[in-house]
């Protein structure tokens, strides 16, 4: 299995070989290719991956609260 490396900007975790170190005013940080991309490509593209990344990302959350809510289920059992 491959490395992974934390992206910043879309907050998840991509294999290294997606990744790119960049300096920010905080240090250097790890940006995925495909976020670095799209802010080249003018604002409606940006805009339009920062959705589907705020997209996957409520997509996630949602499915975590689910697995929490169903094993706190079957934990208390039946009401």
């Amino acid at each position: 299995m491959s490395d992974t490396k934390f992206c910043y900007h879309c907050r998840t975790h991509h294999p290294v070989e997606e990744m790119r170190q960049i300096d920010t005013k905080a240090g250097k940080r790890w940006r995925c290719i495909k976020s670095i991309q799209a802010t080249r490509q003018g604002k409606d593209a940006r805009e339009a991956f920062g959705r589907s990344v705020t997209e996957i990302n409520k997509a996630e959350a949602r499915s975590r609260l689910r697995m929490v809510q169903n094993a706190n289920n079957e934990r208390t059992g039946p009401t």
